[in-house]
């Protein structure tokens, strides 16, 4: 399922281009609908993890599916800056989110042992970049043979492939049978998680990583173009983003009994800013973008996993859908900052330059944030 819902929703950069192209509506226009979409991805997340905890994650992703599906067929006829935040920024983005993380770990964790979630969910997260690396470069096929708009169409149909999987999901077991976050019900942990300084930090942290990874899906393959490279090299760099990734949330997803997850968050966000630091005073050839690729994807979203457990550890697994989804939520109110930005510092300077310098230095602080947690 993830792999199918996060392989779409993360190659919608490639049709950042060709929007614009089509409907004038100039690359600003064009990112604030994506980055409204990038809010509401994750604005959604604690309202479907407590639907899921509620009723179970079926009916719930059964919905989200077929609201993302309306989305991407609706998006070809808009051609305005509210009809495109309509389509992709609320509808693909809502039924995505209600797809994503939040529900799927959160039903993992309910019925495995504690010893077991760790791995299901590195190999959970590593079907959302399997997506990544077989989407990117399909779907730039597509823009290319059939045109944006029937690329578009194509997305449609394939996300009601998922639909036969979420069916096929197991009843989840009843509440008495999970450790529950405290007594008083949902409510009484979302205060009790709210009231937990480790609860801000993860927060904090993974706002600067939803901003990174906002900006990077939308606006890498511009830069790519910036620098003179075709569009095959910017569907094949987000390719490589997804296998690299593959192997960052496995790896990261079986190191979660070994090590702590506060101290992998933080070297994965360390990291990010030595490579920005690295790609800065290189040149920009194929080669160079290709080797940014595999070095962003180690831990493009293998910072899932550590940040899940975290939640997990602190509060127990009776509301992890929730009390992750609205950790989720942080996340994309940072994407929502990186896209827009993004799009803004394009139109005034012509170039990403302080995008990257802001890059390095939230992912500097959200590797500080997670050392205290």
């Amino acid at each position: 399922i993830l792999l199918i819902t996060m392989g779409i929703r993360q190659s919608i950069g490639l049709f950042v281009g060709p929007l614009n192209t089509t409907t004038g509506l100039g690359i600003t226009s064009i990112s604030l609908a994506l980055a409204i979409g990038q809010f509401v991805w994750g604005a959604i997340q604690p309202i479907a993890g407590a639907a899921a905890d509620h009723w179970g994650p079926r009916p719930v992703l059964l919905a989200g599916l077929l609201v993302m599906t309306l989305g991407s067929f609706l998006t070809p006829w808009m051609d305005s800056t509210a009809g495109l935040t309509l389509t992709l920024g609320v509808f693909a983005a809502a039924g995505a989110g209600a797809c994503s993380f939040s529900v799927l770990i959160g039903a993992a964790s309910q019925r495995l042992s504690p010893q077991e979630r760790g791995a299901a969910s590195g190999w959970i997260n590593a079907g959302g970049s399997l997506g990544q690396f077989v989407f990117a470069p399909a779907i730039q096929k597509l823009i290319q043979t059939l045109g944006w708009m029937g690329a578009m169409w194509a997305s449609a149909a394939v996300s009601l492939l998922a639909i036969p999987l979420a069916l096929g999901l197991a009843p989840a077991r009843t509440p008495a049978t999970v450790s529950p976050a405290s007594g008083g019900g949902m409510r009484q942990a979302i205060r009790e998680a709210f009231a937990d300084r480790s609860y801000w930090l993860l927060h904090l942290g993974f706002f600067t990583c939803g901003f990174h990874i906002a900006f990077l899906i939308t606006h890498l393959p511009t830069e790519i173009g910036l620098c003179g490279l075709s569009p095959t090299v910017a569907s094949w760099s987000l390719a490589f983003i997804g296998i690299a990734n593959i192997v960052g949330s496995v790896v990261i997803g079986n190191s979660i009994n070994r090590y702590r997850s506060k101290y992998l968050l933080a070297l994965m966000y360390g990291s990010r800013s030595v490579l920005v630091l690295w790609y800065l005073a290189m040149p920009k050839t194929e080669g160079v973008f290709y080797v940014f690729a595999v070095g962003l994807g180690l831990t493009w979203l293998a910072t899932v996993p550590p940040t899940a457990a975290l939640v997990g550890k602190l509060f127990g697994v009776r509301y992890l859908s929730t009390l992750f989804g609205l950790t989720l939520l942080s996340h994309q109110i940072g994407g929502f900052l990186g896209e827009y930005s993004g799009g803004l510092t394009h139109s005034v300077q012509g170039d990403y330059h302080w995008m990257w310098w802001a890059d390095i230095a939230l992912a500097g602080l959200a590797a500080v944030f997670n050392l205290p947690i």
